[in-house]
């Protein structure tokens, strides 16, 4: 593993993933729960590889709770 982590993205801290979904809830303009997977859908595909789908899901459901 060390020899690779160099090579791949850098992942966000969980405080930049929860900075930038409150700017993708604030564009779609989600409001509750039943908005996640509208949020979830922006999230994974611009978030691809620099962060975790389950910590997208946690913060997410966090926010819009």
């Amino acid at each position: 593993m060390k020899v690779i982590e160099p090579y791949l993205p850098q992942q966000m801290t969980r405080f930049e993933i929860e900075g930038y979904l409150q700017e993708v809830i604030s564009r779609i303009g989600a409001t509750s729960v039943s908005d996640m997977g509208k949020v979830m859908g922006i999230a994974n595909k611009e978030l691809a590889g620099q962060a975790d789908g389950r910590t997208i899901s946690e913060v997410v459901k966090q926010l819009l709770g």
